[in-house]
């Protein structure tokens, strides 16, 4: 088994004929084969990731009812989403986490549920906004790359997030206490429910992939400083057909010194809720027939949400 991948997102967009063409294959396969690639180059100011871990981590650090002032969005899709509320699929325990979220503001047309701010960090909106906007570029043109890996058209996939239903999470996973069901970890084996997800480098490790090839081993996910890790999501496997997978990963939790607070910024391009998910033809053959029934994207995400808690 080999490494994850590393590409550089400038050859990509700056690069000689040579090396876009090597970024493309690179990506490509490292989300075949992994379901994970890690990116730099990608020009997101590192002061920004900072500005905002810092802000979040101001929000997290509040008692619980301040903190309550910014939940009871239906479905946690936007604002805060305290302990002991999502869960893994097909599990019954909660993860060891909170989390606070941030959609799209600001687009002429689409209707999302609003964002909410904490009133006693203003700082925290327009951070959190401009990190949102720098991911949510960087994504669309990930997927536009993706879509040339396998001769498509290049907007096949990106034209579906453009303006949509993209989600920037901000996670907290405090220090595991003796009180913690010794089965529950701080974030159980899933996969992500969008087409593919931007993480920014956590504070603390503990990101792990389910080893490919259907072993049961579990292979960390290391980023030096200034990468971004990228995951392929449900939908993306989805339309892909299974070609691209949607790779089981996990947190587990620290041991020994390593027990501190756990930060992490993961952003989920999700496409516009009326986007069909249907399987593309090009990835239905007579070996691999069609997996899927059709399904739009709105469809699909209050089904995955009803599953991991978030929704009744």
């Amino acid at each position: 088994m080999g490494a994850i991948p590393v590409v550089d997102l400038r050859d990509y967009r700056s690069g000689p004929a040579a090396a876009r063409a090597r970024f493309v294959e690179i990506l490509r396969g490292g989300l075949c084969e992994f379901g994970f690639a890690v990116v730099e180059g990608h020009a997101i100011d590192p002061g920004l990731i900072r500005r905002a871990y810092s802000h979040f981590e101001a929000f997290f650090a509040q008692d619980k009812q301040s903190k309550a002032e910014c939940s009871g969005v239906a479905g946690g899709q936007r604002g805060f989403t305290p302990f002991g509320i999502e869960h893994a699929k097909d599990q019954s325990r909660p993860d060891l986490k909170e989390f606070f979220h941030v959609g799209q503001e600001g687009v002429v047309g689409v209707e999302f549920p609003a964002n909410v701010w904490p009133r006693q960090l203003p700082e925290l909106r327009t951070d959190a906004l401009l990190l949102f906007r720098a991911l949510e570029a960087c994504s669309i043109q990930l997927l536009e790359s993706l879509a040339e890996g396998f001769a498509l058209p290049r907007e096949i996939f990106a034209s579906t997030v453009t303006a949509g239903n993209s989600v920037l999470r901000a996670l907290h996973y405090p220090p595991v206490t003796a009180a913690a069901h010794p089965d529950a970890l701080r974030s159980a084996a899933h996969e992500d429910i969008n087409l593919i997800t931007l993480l920014c480098e956590a504070s603390e490790a503990g990101l792990e992939i389910r080893s490919p090839g259907g072993t049961s081993g579990w292979l960390p996910v290391d980023v030096a400083p200034g990468q971004i890790v990228v995951d392929s999501g449900d939908m993306l496997s989805r339309l892909t057909n299974g070609v691209v997978p949607a790779t089981t990963h996990r947190v587990v939790n620290p041991v020994g010194p390593a027990n501190v607070d756990r930060y992490s910024l993961p952003f989920f391009a999700h496409p516009r809720s009326e986007c069909d998910l249907t399987v593309l033809p090009a990835f239905v053959t007579e070996d691999r027939p069609c997996r899927h029934a059709p399904i739009t994207a709105g469809a699909y995400l209050t089904e995955r949400l009803r599953e991991i808690g978030l929704s009744s």
